[in-house]
């Protein structure tokens, strides 16, 4: 497993060792030894599965404190345009985003610690996500930024026609006006 910084404290791009031979491949998907090793301790207690369609953009999402969530993300079918916003405003980086594509063929994770509001958009025909969460879901603790608030300058990688967003998210708060707390 490799460990690729970011330029964002904590967030870091992990490439796991996939083992390929005539009969397929094999990969530790997950080792939290390994993680551990590398500074990184989070207790996963959930996992999160979604299935989209070519378009279709979730988030900007967050859960605040004290149910703030680490995850880690991996897509086991299609691509995504995997997209973070910091929203630690002890950061030199607070309200600027990095975005990676990850896609069941790279098999590359995104580690995105606690304080980062998370989406994506699907950019392939369809597209299966797995995130891990070390902290449970609360209703009454999550929040969001609108995905085009100009001040953050995000390319989602699809035609601005092409989007298809849940009427929750459409609605979401800019930066300027969100409400979190981590």
């Amino acid at each position: 497993m490799k460990l690729i910084e970011t330029g964002f404290r904590g967030l870091y791009l992990i490439e796991p060792t996939v083992l390929i031979d005539n009969r397929g491949y094999f990969m530790e998907s997950f080792n939290n030894r390994e993680l551990s090793n590398a500074g990184l301790k989070a207790d996963f207690v959930q996992d999160n599965q979604s299935f989209s369609r070519e378009g279709v953009l979730r988030g900007l999402h967050y859960q605040n404190a004290p149910f703030a969530q680490t995850k880690l993300v991996r897509v086991l079918f299609g691509t995504i345009l995997d997209v973070v916003v910091d929203l630690r405003r002890d950061q030199p980086t607070f309200g600027k985003h990095y975005s990676i594509e990850l896609s069941a063929e790279s098999r590359r994770q995104l580690y995105v610690p606690i304080g980062f509001a998370h989406g994506f958009s699907v950019l392939s025909g369809n597209a299966e996500i797995l995130y891990k969460c070390d902290n449970y879901y609360h209703r009454e603790a999550e929040g969001g930024l609108l995905y085009n608030d100009p001040v953050l300058g995000i390319d989602w990688g699809l035609p601005t026609d092409k989007i298809v967003l849940s009427e929750k998210d459409a609605r979401n708060p800019t930066l300027a006006h969100a409400n979190f707390r981590f």
